[in-house]
């Protein structure tokens, strides 16, 4: 099997694109989930800090309980939890009430497919093909959950750093000393930035979880790639929130999460980085 992966490039890309599609799916539960438990999580540890008695509460996790329409409570069957094809079936409405179902959960689920495929196909089988799927599951949970709460939750941001240095050791990406350095700019970039902002304004532009992405994003690609994912994703978050203020009357004082852009940096600088970083010091030096 490892030979067949290793020798035909698409029976590689179109495994990846399936376990995407299975995959997606799980993500759609830590999207939803996660922080739903670290809610619970954080009221019970107020509980214990003011002497109350912290209450008892069903088990909620990632496994337990089982998926339901929260509306009717219709509990969803492995039928009606295949992959974006039952969404189909279904005409994205509930077996059991009818009420409307997200399409979220068929995006989610498309989107981690095809860009497992498209990681899969552009780096091949081996270390950095399989570390980047599992790196671009990861940036989609953390960009549905910042959308949804602002939140980029450690106990996905801390793995995610530790991982990107514990890959590079074996320069899956880059060099050991640059995906070190990577992380510690990565972070002291933001951070510099949030107190600058704050200091001038009383204000905080953005949230801590920001500066641990982008040392995550720092230790997988290296220090390098640092200023080609801060420009893209400021790019885009400037155009995005623009828009949303003319287009949407999204209020001024309302916030707009950073981190999904930042994620979405960090995927353009996965493929394409170098090209990109090569052609604009050509361009440079182009007299």
């Amino acid at each position: 099997m490892l030979a067949l992966l290793q020798s035909s490039p698409l029976t590689f890309t179109l495994l990846a694109a399936t376990i995407g599609l299975l995959v997606g799916s799980f993500l759609n539960v830590v999207i939803h989930r996660l922080p739903k438990m670290m809610e619970r999580e954080w009221q019970q540890q107020c509980a214990e800090l003011n002497g109350q008695e912290v209450p008892v509460t069903s088990p909620y996790n990632l496994v337990v309980p089982r998926s339901a329409c929260p509306h009717c409570g219709h509990a969803i069957s492995a039928l009606e939890n295949i992959p974006v094809i039952s969404y189909l079936l279904l005409r994205g409405k509930c077996a059991g009430c009818a009420d409307p179902i997200s399409p979220r959960y068929p995006i989610v689920e498309a989107v981690s497919s095809l860009l497992s495929a498209y990681a899969a196909w552009h780096f091949g089988f081996g270390l950095a093909g399989i570390a980047a799927i599992v790196l671009i599951w990861t940036l989609i949970a953390l960009t549905f959950i910042d959308f949804d709460t602002q939140l980029l939750p450690d106990s996905i941001t801390l793995p995610l750093l530790w991982l990107g240095l514990l890959l590079n050791l074996n320069n899956a990406f880059t060099s050991l000393p640059n995906a070190l350095i990577g992380a510690v700019a990565g972070y002291l970039l933001l951070w510099s930035v949030y107190w600058a902002f704050k200091l001038t304004t009383g204000k905080e532009g953005m949230g801590y979880g920001d500066f641990k992405l982008l040392a995550a994003l720092g230790a997988w690609l290296g220090w390098t790639m640092l200023p080609l994912i801060i420009l893209l994703s400021s790019l885009v978050g400037a155009v995005v929130g623009i828009a949303l203020i003319v287009f949407a009357k999204h209020g001024r004082n309302i916030p707009i999460p950073f981190g999904p852009y930042l994620a979405g940096g960090g995927l353009i600088a996965l493929f394409w980085g170098q090209a990109l970083t090569q052609s604009y010091l050509q361009l440079l030096a182009t007299p």
